[in-house]
């Protein structure tokens, strides 16, 4: 990544929104908070990121640094925070300065579904150590799975040390770099410091920060920091079907609609023109979907219909999340029940997208609940690295072959499809042999 290689070119070192945290707080003489996930997963974050902003705070002299780690076990094993906790610790006994301040599962600080009362728990560990105290970070985790809470869901502890007061709270003048990578998670938390008018949760301190740092460009609308800036990318598939002045859906529940819109867009929130979206609200009476597997897919798929029949879409972009957020769960049965539903569902769409003359691709971009089990038993809650399947649907000719590729590959066949060149920007092929 962009941030990998700054780190191994030594630009990292010389970001100017990461330096002008650090000399903000070494100027004031107060603390750098250091605030992300914690884990070699690589969706949201990378260990040797945090790493790496330890580093440079020492360079730059900063007194006090704060760690605010979260737990995953989303993306990686759901108990394997204890150890890259216990790396983070080795890894800090170099660094005198830098302490661990608290620890948190993700559930709560990277809520992304407006359930402001999982992100207000964060806020309030951060801001004014609410949670349970524990004096060892290590022990904290060992005791979060000693209650059955496993990482993602790890509740908020609040590092004390020997007399009970807390390493750390944010205060007034502290800086804080949030070093997660990937945007649709760290928007809520990020607004909750930092935007004017605040107004999901009463927040007992709001305190002034000198600066809060973005690790890339969470939402367009936040006037912050950035430290890595989107790159602009064009001729994506979107661009190139509005460019030629067809109609587009992006449809999906709550869960997933960034997917179909910002990330299917390059990270572009505005929709191109001749683009619709519509979201599926998705359940909220439920903690976890493997009480609900079903979630709004038959939403989603009644959705989808209704605006097939309206025949205005050459192209319908649909993402069914039952798969990916059960199989995150590593219940068994509930993943299967989640299977059941989008088969019905796809057989719905696809019934009726046939129906209408459309060309039908199915596919995924990782696993999950292919793999819901370690060798050893335990449950297997993150992404698989496994093929996924590319399905396609329509009038073919007999001689049709389907080439193995890649995700690049998928957009350059869409317009074939559709009749459109692919541009040169795209370096996919079509997948279609003998058409």
């Amino acid at each position: 990544s962009r941030i990998d290689l700054a780190i191994r070119d030594g630009s990292f070192y010389e970001n100017p929104a990461l330096s002008g945290a650090m000399e903000a707080v070494k100027a004031r003489g107060s603390a750098l908070h250091l605030m992300g996930l914690v884990s070699d997963g690589g969706v949201h974050s990378q260990l040797s990121h945090l790493f790496a902003l330890v580093d440079m705070a020492e360079k730059y002299g900063v007194e006090k640094v704060c760690i605010h780690p979260i737990l995953d076990g989303r993306d990686t094993p759901p108990d394997s925070g204890l150890g890259y906790i216990g790396r983070l610790q080795a890894y800090l006994e170099q660094y005198p300065r830098a302490k661990i301040a608290s620890v948190c599962g993700r559930f709560f600080a990277m809520d992304r579904d407006t359930r402001w009362e999982r992100t207000q728990k964060a806020y309030d560990l951060y801001t004014l150590a609410r949670g349970r105290h524990e004096t060892d970070p290590v022990s904290a985790v060992k005791n979060a799975y000693a209650r059955g809470e496993t990482d993602e869901f790890a509740e908020p502890v609040a590092i004390v040390d020997a007399e009970g007061t807390p390493m750390a709270t944010v205060n007034d003048g502290d800086g804080m770099i949030f070093f997660n990578f990937r945007p649709d998670r760290a928007r809520q938390i990020t607004r909750a410091f930092t935007e004017p008018g605040f107004d999901m949760f009463d927040r007992e301190k709001t305190p002034e920060l000198s600066q809060f740092v973005c690790m890339t460009q969470y939402d367009e609308t936040f006037d912050l920091p950035v430290a890595f800036g989107s790159v602009h990318l064009e001729k994506i598939l979107g661009q190139v079907v509005s460019e030629n002045g067809l109609c587009q859906l992006r449809l999906a529940e709550t869960e997933k609609y960034a997917h179909v819109t910002y990330f299917f867009n390059g990270g572009e929130e505005t929709p191109f023109e001749g683009e619709d979206r519509r979201m599926i609200p998705s359940p909220r009476e439920v903690g976890t979907y493997d009480e609900k597997p079903e979630m709004s897919a038959p939403d989603v798929a009644d959705e989808a219909v209704t605006r097939m029949d309206s025949d205005k879409y050459d192209l319908v972009v649909i993402n069914f999340a039952n798969l990916d957020m059960v199989g995150h769960t590593g219940v068994m049965a509930a993943a299967v029940k989640a299977a059941e539903t989008v088969d019905r569902c796809v057989e719905k769409v696809v019934n009726c997208a046939r129906g209408h003359g459309y060309a039908v691709l199915v596919t995924a971009d990782h696993g999950n609940s292919d793999r819901l089990r370690e060798p050893d038993g335990s449950p297997h809650t993150a992404h698989t690295m496994n093929p996924v399947p590319f399905i396609a649907v329509g009038d073919w000719p007999a001689e049709l072959q389907l080439e193995t590729g890649v995700l690049g590959d998928i957009a350059p066949s869409v317009l074939h499809i559709l009749g459109i060149s692919r541009p040169p920007e795209m370096t996919g092929k079509n997948l279609f042999l003998g058409t």
